[in-house]
């Protein structure tokens, strides 16, 4: 009964997201002129070759804010529960916070959060 169930569920999103495109590509008002292929926006065409190599520090600043981003987002289900759970949900987030200030603490001392 499950498999059956979960087979139905994914044909069924196969089917709409497959719809989803077929209209899109369907009913989209499309015209191909010059103006494009011109840069959007910015006004600036590029100058030699667009792929270019970034500096490794935005990387890491990135990776290290949605890690950190994520990590607040855990924090929710626990303030839901803490009145029901108790000292174990207290416990859990003193350990979870523990765990996140050593990342931290790590990521300060290797200066990955320099922005230079």
């Amino acid at each position: 009964m499950t498999s059956g169930l979960l087979i139905t569920f994914f044909i069924t999103a196969i089917v709409l997201v497959a719809a989803g495109i077929l209209a899109a590509w369907l009913l989209a008002p499309s015209s191909f002129n010059k103006q494009k292929s011109q840069p959007y926006e910015c006004g600036i065409p590029t100058k030699g070759t667009s792929w270019m190599q970034f500096n490794v520090g935005y990387y890491l600043f990135a990776l290290l804010f949605l890690i950190f981003d994520v990590e607040t987002v855990f924090l929710f289900p626990w303030a839901v529960v803490m009145k029901t759970i108790g000292m174990t949900a207290f416990v859990e987030i003193l350990i979870f916070f523990v765990i996140i200030v050593l990342g931290l603490a790590y990521a300060w001392k290797k200066q990955a959060l320099k922005w230079q």
